[in-house]
């Protein structure tokens, strides 16, 4: 692993970088890891199927190691992910980026990582991934789904800052791992700790909300009364208000510690 200073000013090289992204490139990019991230969401999910027999810490760790795989294809096939971007309140700090440059970068990244995340869950159902297991993967979307959308905001944006936190964290370690096999090993712990404490994450709720209604719609399956497309996108707007608040005020703990100039 890299010093905790040389990652911190690595990562703030690597935030002004992504900041100044043409936009068509940011675009192509942010898609592309909504996709990723719904990959590892679709992992979750199966590996959440049928577990109802297990003790609910194991069940809930083997769909967070599931979900890994995720952000493992964001950081190392390359993509722009909104919530590791919150980061860039380090740059930001440094005045090395401007709050336009920033705003751009989120705005852009956070609709592109949309995109992708509802085309990855449209050819799901397509393929009729949801019919596994005597439709046990279906009723698994739909539950997750429902426990989600019924959550008060308060707590959304609570479990969406500590999200985050772990996110930005694996984003931080790997930046600092000088292998693919070293940074899938520090990815990993805090990604299925996240998805085992049921956490909200802004970009992998953009493939699990409409998995979970999709799913639903194309098996006719009872809908919890909580799960709705409404609820859904009031889940996004607080998750994604926590994500910010987390990754950003930890991209702002590591500039005042590592960045910030004597």
């Amino acid at each position: 692993m890299s010093t905790p200073d040389a990652i911190a000013a690595a990562l703030s090289d690597t935030c002004v970088d992504k900041a100044g992204l043409p936009i068509g490139r940011m675009t192509g990019l942010g898609v592309l890891a909504g996709a990723y991230i719904g990959f590892g969401s679709l992992a979750a999910v199966l590996l959440g199927a049928g577990a109802d027999g297990l003790p609910v810490g194991i069940a809930q760790a083997a769909a967070g190691v599931g979900f890994s795989l995720g952000l493992i294809l964001v950081l190392l096939a390359g993509a722009e992910l909104f919530t590791g971007n919150t980061l860039m309140t380090a740059p930001l700090a440094q005045r090395r980026i401007g709050l336009g440059a920033l705003a751009r970068a989120w705005s852009v990244v956070w609709v592109a990582n949309l995109v992708g995340a509802v085309l990855l869950v449209l050819l799901a159902i397509g393929a009729g991934v949801h019919t596994g297991d005597d439709g046990a993967v279906a009723a698994s979307a739909i539950e997750l789904a429902a426990d989600k959308a019924g959550k008060p905001a308060a707590a959304i944006v609570a479990s969406g800052i500590l999200a985050n936190v772990l996110v930005c964290l694996a984003v931080w370690m790997a930046a600092g791992a000088q292998s693919a096999v070293d940074k899938v090993a520090v990815i990993v712990p805090p990604i299925a700790a996240f998805v085992a404490l049921g956490l909200e994450h802004s970009i992998a709720n953009m493939s699990l909300l409409p998995l979970g209604l999709l799913a639903q719609a194309a098996t006719g399956a009872e809908l919890p009364g909580a799960l709705s497309w409404s609820s859904a996108g009031a889940n996004l707007v607080w998750a994604t208000l926590g994500n910010i608040i987390g990754g950003g005020g930890l991209g702002l703990a590591y500039w005042a510690i590592h960045l910030r100039k004597k």
